[in-house]
């Protein structure tokens, strides 16, 4: 019998690991084309309510365990991270996104109540991951996108579903959970801002 050399064995598990975990986009309503006709610029916003987080159906459950467990082990440890845990949000996940969806896209997207339509992306469901060294998981996201009109955002003009954003660094070395999972934003933002591209042009 032929014997893979583990190294050779553990590069063959994370690319099959990464392949199955592939980012599904999809338009649910709505036509890109003739509401983005003539748009240059969208306005932005994030939401997080009702969103599950690994095997918790509520984040805050999640985040109560994860705030206890590290409290338990140091003093401190873990009301410093649940603080973490939400700031990411804006310090990592939000630049993250807006930045590779503006490399990509034709419309560039900004925190500004001015443009005509305002891109809502909410985040359902978040898998943290975990890394400690000889294990790992990549962490991942599913949300919904709603594109609405920013005077009266009560009007979904369209709405797009996205499926397993995948989230790690190159060279594995994203024991940080924010760093995996902004990582998660960054691949939306860049697989989004294509997929609007090629749905805004059809006819």
């Amino acid at each position: 019998m032929k014997i893979i050399p583990a190294v050779l064995l553990g590069a063959s598990l994370t690319l099959a690991g990464l392949t199955s975990q592939a980012q599904k986009i999809e338009l649910a309503k709505g036509n890109l084309a003739s509401i983005l006709k003539g748009q240059t610029s969208i306005n932005v916003q994030y939401t997080y309510d009702h969103m599950s987080v690994g095997k918790y159906d509520r984040e805050q459950d999640y985040v109560s365990d994860r705030t206890a467990t590290y409290n338990k082990k140091e003093a401190g440890r873990g009301d410093a991270w649940a603080k973490a845990w939400v700031g990411d949000r804006a310090q990592k996940f939000e630049p993250k996104f807006e930045e590779l969806f503006n490399e990509n896209s034709d419309f560039q997207i900004t925190k500004d109540n001015s443009s005509k339509y305002t891109l809502i992306f909410h985040t359902t469901s978040t898998e943290p991951g975990y890394n400690v060294g000889v294990m790992r998981k990549n962490a991942r996201i599913d949300a919904e996108v709603l594109l609405v009109e920013t005077a009266n955002p009560d009007k979904v003009l369209a709405r797009i579903t996205v499926e397993d954003a995948p989230g790690r660094t190159f060279g594995g070395y994203d024991f940080d959970t924010g760093g995996r999972i902004s990582e998660c934003y960054a691949v939306s933002g860049k697989k989004l801002a294509k997929f609007i591209n090629k749905k805004a042009k059809k006819a």
